[in-house]
């Protein structure tokens, strides 16, 4: 197959009148879709189930998004043993094929890119170029694993040479997957690890987070819309702790891919290790589980630039991104500095419902659930620090989720809201004596995800090249932000199983090597 090299796809410019206008048409387009009731897909066939949820838009809780099914243990056993048969052939398809799927798909959500942003800023409440990024970070992920696959589907050419046979090594797939991705990238972390399970040959269970299944679903009918074999793809919603753990838990699933929390990732964990009647494998768990992100600033560094820095990476969708800052250590002689700049910025930030326009910054917290938590460590952090910005909710019309962008001083590093991740707009300011100390407060957490640090001094910049203990590191620039290819993404610790999506290493976790020699 005769492929471009790949390239990551370019964001759009809502500066551009024409690209706001587009962006309004799929807003409106969305918008008249609102309220349908969506089915389970198991095997191919629609399920419509009487018990339902809605999907509501944080910014208006009254207005639902959709309605969905609550499914039970009974339908993931269904969709497993779906799976399990589509398998039988499924494995077998070329992988020049699989990739096929994977590519139309990119260029169809390309075409349509505009939509599936739009149902993000309407279902969990994403800026336009926060979901702008997510549309194209998902396009990304199938152009990139599509070529992945045809690179190390078969990798022969890295064995020795041995003439008195004639050896093969081969990546197949692994069986069913449970794909259970999170809501804050419903769209990109959906589609990377469902089109990663896809392209290598296995056959999956999705299963959406409870506040973004429309997204969800629309993805998924992206690629059923491609001709998917039926019960290669089934989608099934309803709560994780019966619908998520029976998908973990069944003898025929034979890999899980999860993101989200530490908590729900260290049970996957152990219930995946647990080996029930009838499976005939260890069940393979890739995991990424969140962090508690920081950004060093040393007193060599270009402190607006630094400032700047923060501000994206802790108020960028609502701080609800396991990679954003919600950490900054500043050293002793540019602490008051820095702390004058985030401020200033901060209180610029414009916080509203993200339909009205590119120009709204942030929007509100996902759900009600998460307000409060977050609402909870605010008072936390009344008394482990000096609050210097924020800390009030805003109060509109609907009701919305709406909290301020949050910033703490002389926060100590052991503190809660040091250590606890929170997942909303609180950062936290904290002193470092010198740079030692300060890789020291950083490394000082359970996680290992990101983190960054802005400084003009090489010799430190090279320390903490070895001593940060972060799966993605960043010098002079923001911790969130990586793209596929560019910037493979996934930490250390409790941050996860170390996996690197969007890396070229990636798509081995979903396969297993199996070495063919034959005498001549």
């Amino acid at each position: 197959m005769m492929l471009l090299p790949y390239r990551p796809e370019p964001l759009t410019d809502f500066s551009q009148p024409a690209n706001r206008q587009a962006f309004e048409d799929a807003l409106a387009k969305v918008k008249a879709q609102l309220g349908k009731t969506y089915p389970l897909i198991i095997g191919g066939e629609r399920i419509m189930l009487d018990d339902v949820f809605p999907s509501v838009n944080p910014a208006r809780p009254s207005e639902v998004i959709g309605y969905f099914a609550n499914g039970n243990a009974s339908h993931a056993d269904a969709a497993i043993k779906a799976a399990y048969y589509a398998f039988e052939t499924w494995q077998h398809t070329p992988a020049a094929e699989r990739a096929r799927y994977l590519l139309n798909a990119a260029a169809a959500m390309r075409r349509r890119k505009h939509e599936f942003s739009a149902a993000m800023v309407l279902e969990i409440g994403k800026s336009w170029a926060e979901a702008d990024a997510d549309t194209a970070e998902s396009i990304d992920f199938m152009e990139y694993y599509a070529r992945q696959m045809l690179r190390i589907e078969d990798s022969s050419h890295l064995l020795v040479p041995y003439p008195a046979e004639q050896v093969q090594l081969r990546y197949i797939p692994l069986g069913v997957g449970a794909v259970i991705p999170p809501w804050n990238f419903a769209n990109a972390i959906l589609a990377g690890m469902t089109s990663a399970s896809l392209v290598a040959g296995n056959t999956v269970v999705l299963k959406p987070a409870e506040q973004s299944p429309m997204t969800g679903y629309m993805v998924a009918e992206l690629f059923w819309e491609m001709g998917l074999p039926a019960g290669v793809l089934n989608f099934i919603t309803g709560p994780g702790e019966v619908v998520g753990a029976r998908m973990v838990e069944h003898h025929l699933t034979r890999f899980i891919a999860f993101t989200g929390s530490r908590a729900v990732g260290v049970q996957i964990y152990e219930k995946a290790s647990k080996v029930v009647e009838g499976q005939l494998w260890l069940k393979r768990a890739i995991l990424e589980m969140g962090g508690k992100d920081a950004i060093i600033v040393d007193e060599t560094a270009d402190l607006d630039a630094a400032a700047r820095g923060i501000i994206t990476s802790a108020f960028g969708f609502q701080g609800q991104k396991c990679s954003a800052a919600s950490r900054v250590i500043l050293h002793n002689d540019i602490y008051d500095a820095v702390a004058d700049r985030v401020v200033k910025l901060t209180e610029q930030l414009t916080v509203g419902a993200t339909d009205a326009g590119p120009d709204v910054y942030m929007g509100p917290v996902i759900d009600e659930e998460a307000y409060h938590k977050i609402r909870e460590y605010i008072t936390i952090g009344m008394s482990e620090g000096k609050l210097l910005t924020g800390g009030g909710i805003i109060e509109t019309n609907e009701n919305g989720y709406f909290i301020q962008p949050t910033v703490f001083g002389d926060v100590a590093p052991n503190a809660r809201i040091a250590q606890e991740e929170i997942f909303g707009p609180v950062t936290a300011l904290i002193r470092a004596h010198d740079f030692d100390d300060a890789i020291a407060i950083a490394n000082g957490t359970e996680y290992g995800l990101t983190g960054s640090v802005y400084s003009k001094n090489r010799a430190r910049l090279e320390q903490a090249r070895r001593e940060f203990h972060v799966g993605n590191l960043y010098f002079n620039r923001k911790c969130t932000g990586a793209f596929v290819g560019v910037h493979p993404f996934g930490g250390f610790n409790m941050s996860g199983t170390d996996s690197k999506a969007g890396g070229p290493d990636y798509l081995l976790l979903f396969t297993q090597a199996k070495l063919i020699g034959e005498v001549l």
